[in-house]
């Protein structure tokens, strides 16, 4: 077993992190978000993007137990190499999409009802958990971060519990941000939003591919 000791702060760092790169990317749920804070008030959009992180979490915990049970291939030190690189690889392909998409397509008239928060919040679960797809996502993740770390239980709940808490960070500030430009915020600026997170994670791929190339640590 070539692990070094697990530092909890360490794998806090990397939950944070993976619960606002899952979040932000402006799928059906980030425009479905953004709508209803314009339409309906910030809390009404905080509150879908809140019912997208506990279905995020439920895919992570998928993921996660998954892999938990190739723990002598992940454990190998030249494998976890392999992992790394090939999750860089796929972070760098999800940017691109990400840059390449036009986020104005999952654009859906919305109801003229504000409905509950409860009512938005499980709206907002049911569009994410609809994509299973996030599945690949957290894998390319997982490995770049080398998030799955065997026999430390209590580290790895608070790493999960780390990617809630970074998604509802996430979609806290989206949701601020969103409600203090309403006045200048468009669907242009939906699409700028999320070339700039394409941006963002084709740079943190290419990083995170030269690091493992090169054996440093970050």
């Amino acid at each position: 077993m070539w692990f070094e000791p697990v530092s909890t702060l360490d794998l806090i760092i990397k939950g944070l992190l993976i619960g606002v790169v899952a979040s932000a990317p402006m799928g059906p749920v980030g425009v479905l978000c953004i709508q209803r804070t314009l339409n309906k008030g910030r809390w009404y959009g905080f509150v879908t993007g809140i019912g997208a992180a506990f279905s995020d979490i439920i895919y992570a915990l998928i993921t996660g137990f998954g892999m938990s049970f190739v723990v002598d291939f992940i454990e190998n030190k030249d494998n976890m190499f392999y992992l790394q690189m090939a999750g860089s690889i796929m972070l760098f392909f999800f940017g691109w999409y990400t840059y390449r998409c036009n986020p104005a397509k999952s654009i859906r008239p919305t109801s003229p009802r504000k409905g509950t928060l409860i009512h938005n919040m499980v709206t907002g679960f049911l569009v994410t958990f609809s994509n299973p797809l996030i599945i690949f996502l957290f894998v390319a993740l997982f490995a770049r971060f080398t998030f799955v770390v065997p026999d430390h239980v209590v580290q790895q709940s608070l790493g999960y519990l780390s990617i809630l808490v970074g998604a509802m960070i996430w979609w806290f500030v989206l949701t601020y941000f969103i409600d203090k430009v309403r006045s200048r915020f468009d669907v242009k600026g939906i699409y700028l939003l999320n070339r700039l997170i394409g941006v963002v994670v084709i740079v943190a791929s290419i990083v995170g591919f030269a690091v493992t190339l090169t054996g440093l640590s970050l």
